[in-house]
């Protein structure tokens, strides 16, 4: 009964990744876009001291550049984000399949792979090598080096 009830709260909690809410307000918040996306009227059109235009060429200028931004966002945002969504869905669904499915199996058989070979290289290491270190190192131990300042 217990081990039941444990599938079913499983299978409403996988259920309910894919049927979240979706905040309509904050709909940035791991804040990926907080530096690119950010440009501001006063970001691209600026007039130095001195060189003023009219105020009202000033303020048209700063409605149409703030509308026109705001307006081909949206109708570009409606033309093209389903289709681009469902491209970049079908790309990351490509890369978690071929992660998942050709990715991690190839680096798992490779570490197990190379588990034999690195025994067997550590094998030959310890037999060869080893000595010849070690008897270099007995040889070595007797030098002495002396550091003498000459005026």
């Amino acid at each position: 009964m217990a081990e039941e009830h444990t599938g079913l709260e499983e299978r409403i909690i996988i259920r309910d990744q894919h049927t979240k809410e979706i905040d309509l307000v904050n709909r940035d918040p791991k804040h990926i876009n907080e530096d690119v996306v950010k440009v501001d009227f006063e970001d691209v059109i600026a007039e130095p001291v001195g060189t003023y235009s009219f105020d009202g060429v000033w303020k048209a200028s700063y409605t149409t550049f703030t509308v026109s931004k705001y307006w081909c966002y949206r109708l570009l945002s409606a033309v093209l984000g389903i289709p681009l969504a469902v491209v970049w869905g079908f790309l990351f669904a490509l890369i978690s399949f071929c992660h998942i499915w050709a990715v991690v199996p190839c680096i798992k058989s490779y570490l197990i792979e190379i588990q034999c070979v690195s025994r067997i290289y550590s094998l030959c290491i310890h037999t060869f090598c080893d000595p010849f270190f070690e008897a270099l190192s007995k040889i070595c131990s007797n030098v002495r080096v002396a550091l003498r300042k000459e005026v």
